[in-house]
């Protein structure tokens, strides 16, 4: 019969030995995981910096190119709304209301008046959800501020955009804003479906 081997257990040496490797092993590990998480942060740093570089830059473009359609339109919009019924007499661009008072404070891209009305045109690069509603909230406090100075007269609203998704531009309609798309070397001017809003 043969006798059965048995192996000898490690010695505590042995055993120390490995557990010290481990522990070197598990430091190193640990030392790697944070330089990798510092770089990691880093990274998101510099993203973020890009980011906002990124955008700081857009934000200047469409400043610009917003300066330039409003130049480009506004001096030809007193005509164009004629065929809608409306006479304006004056058109002015970047008005600003500063009422610290009654915290009322707006800006609008082009102003056209005369005794009887005024429209109120925001210019947008792309047209977008948002900017339907921050033109609402402006005409609501234009209004405020009008009926606080016993200004009668009667609010419209107009959007000019170079690039209206259809959605959108339905939504800016629906709202009762007039729409301003460019057409070739001029624009053209969207009407509601009913009647255009009044505040």
């Amino acid at each position: 019969m043969d006798a059965v081997k048995t192996e000898a257990a490690p010695s505590f040496e042995t055993v120390w030995a490995i557990l010290q490797e481990v522990g070197k092993k598990h430091e190193e590990n640990a030392i790697a995981m944070q330089e990798l998480r510092e770089s990691q942060k880093e990274t998101d740093r510099q993203m973020k910096k890009s980011e906002r570089q990124f955008n700081k830059r857009f934000g200047e473009y469409d400043n610009r190119f917003g300066k330039v359609v409003e130049h480009m339109i506004a001096p030809n919009l007193c005509k164009k709304f004629r065929e809608f019924g409306f006479v304006f007499t004056k058109a002015h661009n970047n008005t600003k209301v500063k009422d610290d008072e009654n915290n009322i404070h707006l800006e609008v891209d082009v102003t056209l008046e005369n005794g009887d009305n005024v429209m109120l045109v925001e210019i947008k690069t792309q047209l977008t959800a948002e900017d339907v509603k921050d033109h609402i909230s402006r005409m609501e406090k234009m209004r405020l501020y009008a009926d606080l100075r016993g200004d009668k007269r009667k609010f419209f609203g107009a959007i000019a955009a170079v690039i209206a998704p259809t959605n959108e531009k339905k939504n800016a309609l629906k709202q009762g804003f007039f729409v301003i798309e460019p057409s070739g070397e001029t624009f053209n001017i969207t009407p509601p479906p009913h009647q255009p809003k009044e505040w």
